[in-house]
């Protein structure tokens, strides 16, 4: 049985911008939802799904086990933290955010929940829609997890002058090690380094412009964020996906109505649609009252216009773009495609793209992983080189001594 441990995605985002709707929606997990600042405190935790649209199971019969499957779509699971809203100062420890801030260190990457309808202040605070720019929410939220990151990259300085100036150690190394909790990749830590022109400079003579540039860099590269746009149901929320489209053309940005996914996952909950989530559309089956089919219209019609609710779309941004993840199906009996209880398809792994086949075999077991001969692509029976890269959907059977 697979026992990797599941990806991890942080919902952030200030107070009143939708957030713990967006997770309720992506978990249909219970939380307090309210217009009002700091609703949340403790984060909350639950099991989202990433939905994979060209699975193995559209051709084969499947028995998943570590993912479901609803008419020929896999759902892979991926855990979902809320924490708490974030507001300007956070990272100096206003409105709680040092402790808000902590919640982020799993995540290695985070969805950006912005009321693109300008309807809520920096605080969170109610205004009249349209008249606050989502960009500011964007540029402040960053620069405080920028700033946080920042914060425990100096700390301790002295310790980093020593062992790199006068033990002689990489920088690259030290940095990481005292990164480790956050999740950074060496990767990330080298081309930060590089990029920020830090590379060779003695830590030393960092300055507070260098703590920023290093952390701004290593945070994009190792913890990237993905924005979801959310309340794009609003002529308002329109308006502000243009703004964002605008000032960050190259970033991924998901227009979103988690409200309307909420509403929708509730109502397939009770019978009343049939809807997968991710779907562009819905169908009534159930006994709806006046007033429920008006708001189903509506949604529907938001479906129509975006091509979803941007929920899962978001999440799967996450993963599959800005994480840049491929799943992976393990078997152990490659003819069947099944484990050996003869479950086909069993598991389904979310794994990094730059993973070969070894990684694959430590991230169902590491005595697998030690045991690791050779693997499999089971549809076509070739044998995967050692350092060859593992592919989207690939179905790979482990060769152990």
């Amino acid at each position: 049985m697979v026992t990797q441990t599941r990806v991890q995605i942080g919902i952030v985002g200030k107070p009143n911008a939708g957030k713990s709707t967006f997770f309720a929606a992506a978990t249909m997990k219970d939380v307090k939802i309210s217009p009002t600042p700091f609703t949340t405190i403790d984060p909350n935790v639950g099991v989202g799904y990433v939905r994979i649209d060209d699975c193995p199971c559209r051709n084969v019969k499947c028995n998943p086990r570590s993912y479901t499957v609803a008419e020929g779509v896999c759902y892979a699971p991926v855990e979902l933290i809320d924490v708490a809203g974030l507001v300007p100062g956070a990272w100096q420890g206003r409105g709680l955010g040092n402790q808000f801030l902590d919640h982020l260190r799993r995540a290695p990457a985070l969805i950006h929940v912005v009321d693109a309808s300008g309807s809520t202040d920096e605080e969170g605070r109610l205004v009249k829609p349209g008249t606050h720019d989502p960009v500011r929410d964007v540029e402040f939220l960053e620069r405080e997890v920028d700033m946080w990151m920042a914060s425990i990259v100096r700390r301790d300085w002295d310790k980093v002058v020593r062992l790199v100036e006068f033990s002689k150690r990489n920088i690259a190394e030290v940095l990481l090690e005292k990164l480790a909790g956050l999740g950074m990749s060496r990767g990330g830590v080298e081309k930060a380094l590089e990029e920020s022109g830090l590379a060779k400079k003695p830590p030393s003579r960092w300055e507070d412009a260098d703590f920023y540039k290093f952390a701004h860099l290593a945070r994009s590269f190792s913890k990237p964020i993905v924005i979801a746009a959310n309340k794009v149901d609003l002529p308002e929320g329109e308006e502000g996906y243009k703004k964002l489209r605008e000032a960050y053309p190259n970033r991924v940005i998901i227009p979103t109505s988690a409200e309307a996914e909420l509403a929708l996952r509730r109502a397939a909950t009770k019978g009343l649609v049939r809807y997968k989530p991710g779907d562009g559309q819905f169908e009534i089956t159930g006994q709806v009252t006046p007033q429920q089919k008006a708001v189903l219209e509506r949604i529907a019609d938001v479906l129509k216009k975006w091509g979803g609710t941007g929920v899962v779309q978001a999440v799967n941004a996450a993963v599959f773009n800005a994480l840049q993840y491929v799943a992976v199906y393990p078997v152990e009996d490659e003819k069947r495609l099944s484990d050996r209880e003869g479950n086909v398809l069993p598991d389904l792994l979310l794994v990094p793209r730059t993973y070969t086949a070894r990684d694959v075999a430590y991230a169902i077991h590491t005595e697998l992983g030690e045991r690791f001969v050779a693997a499999l692509d089971a549809r076509s029976g070739r044998r995967l080189a050692s350092d060859e890269p593992v592919t989207h959907g690939l179905i790979v059977k482990i060769v152990a001594r």
